[in-house]
């Protein structure tokens, strides 16, 4: 069967996964208004003040292969002619910020198979060197603060992109997930997602109706003539299915796991709390520099796309990563709410964290991990898992 092989993902499966923290964690990110957002976001784009406050080489982790729905504002900071390294699957360039060489590097460390499917955290913690990490799964945080704890220094997503997908010819009175739960209709899935068993465990899927042993590919969902339900990418599959799997080519429909109640951040920076004061002084700069990053890569991402797609190439990673891909996820990211290049309202900070949605993470996943005897650490509040202490608040506002 001539289905191309689009396995690949924006968050390592655990045994189930999750992520969080907050010193300046409040229910908004505050703001300078509009006049300050400009001078903000001036400052940011030129990326000042990082040469002899951060590493040489900043190293960050990533959670998969490149991909540019999640990685896409890291990869925006890479100068020209970055230095692949195919066999380690590592990229390193000078770090460069609204056009000017900042004085240090840059150096993204793909993650999944390049890691041997590792979760970041966990690298993080065998290989020091690394500074930072992106966290595919915003739920590892809280999953993994006991024993290898991280705190989020900013969301690279506003929300995670999985979602439940099905083929509307074969089920057009499915609207939502609560409708696929209603049906007797399997729904595939990666086994230890953590949101699948919210989902079976407030009882909006049934547990005999999902399948854990997909992997990522769409051959059986193809094959099945569209009977199945599928976990998926909002960002991706969509396009996929209609121009890129030869044996399909018309659309799926489906929803954000989101938008069930689920409601994790996207792919987040996280660092080690016990290299977080040190880092301290490069984070205060380097973080609105990356804040700044997010909002330029989505009003112009094509340079960059091209850039994550040769690297991809250049991996032979085994996704399949296209311009086309790509440029749909920007819109669909935009639309869906995924990823905002101008917040607005109440919670006006691009990257930020909000106290009342990580506690309500904190209270969803705690029974989960507790119940698969891999309790999360005692007491854990907001404030030990994510910070906005770094973050620009001015960002956000039209910069």
């Amino acid at each position: 069967m001539p289905v191309k092989n689009h396995l690949r993902s924006l968050a390592v499966p655990l045994a189930a996964g999750l992520l969080l923290t907050t010193a300046a964690c409040g229910d908004d990110g505050g703001g300078d208004g509009e006049a300050g957002g400009k001078e903000s976001a001036a400052a940011a784009r030129s990326g000042a003040g990082l040469a002899g406050v951060c590493p040489e080489t900043v190293t960050v982790q990533t959670s998969w292969l490149p991909n540019a729905t999640a990685f896409g504002p890291l990869y925006s900071l890479l100068g020209d002619d970055p230095e692949v390294d195919a066999n380690s699957k590592r990229t390193t360039a000078p770090l460069v910020a609204g056009g000017k060489d900042t004085g240090i590097s840059l150096e993204l460390r793909a993650g999944g198979p390049a890691i041997g499917f590792a979760a970041t955290s966990a690298q993080m913690y065998t290989d020091e060197d690394i500074d930072l990490g992106v966290v595919g799964g915003f739920d590892e945080i809280v999953q993994l603060s006991a024993t290898q704890p991280t705190t989020a220094v900013l969301a690279l997503l506003e929300k995670d992109p999985t979602m439940i997908y099905w083929d509307p010819e074969t089920y057009p009175e499915f609207e939502t997930i609560e409708d696929v739960g209603k049906s007797d209709t399997t729904v595939l899935y990666s086994g230890g997602d953590t949101y699948m068993e919210y989902l079976t465990g407030t009882g909006i899927l049934k547990k005999d109706q999902v399948d854990g042993s997909f992997d990522g590919s769409p051959a059986r969902f193809v094959a099945s003539g569209g009977k199945l339900a599928s976990s998926g990418y909002a960002a991706e599959d969509p396009y996929m299915f209609e121009n890129e799997i030869d044996d399909w080519m018309k659309p799926i429909k489906g929803q954000l796991v989101h938008e069930a109640g689920y409601p994790i951040y996207g792919p987040s920076l996280v660092v080690r709390p016990e290299a977080k004061a040190e880092l301290a002084p490069c984070l205060e700069k380097l973080v609105p520099v990356i804040q700044q990053a997010q909002v330029d890569y989505l009003r112009d991402p094509d340079a960059t796309i091209a850039t994550i797609v040769d690297i991809a190439e250049q991996y032979k990673g085994g996704d399949v990563l296209t311009e086309g891909i790509a440029k749909y996820g920007i819109g669909e990211m935009k639309k869906l709410g995924i990823a905002s290049d101008d917040a607005e309202g109440e919670d006006a900070t691009v990257g930020n964290f909000e106290t009342a949605r990580v506690q309500e993470i904190i209270d969803i996943g705690e029974p989960i991990f507790a119940e698969q005897k891999k309790p999360i650490k005692d007491g854990l509040a907001p404030a030990d898992v994510v910070t906005n202490e770094f973050l620009d608040p001015g960002i956000g506002h039209g910069g």
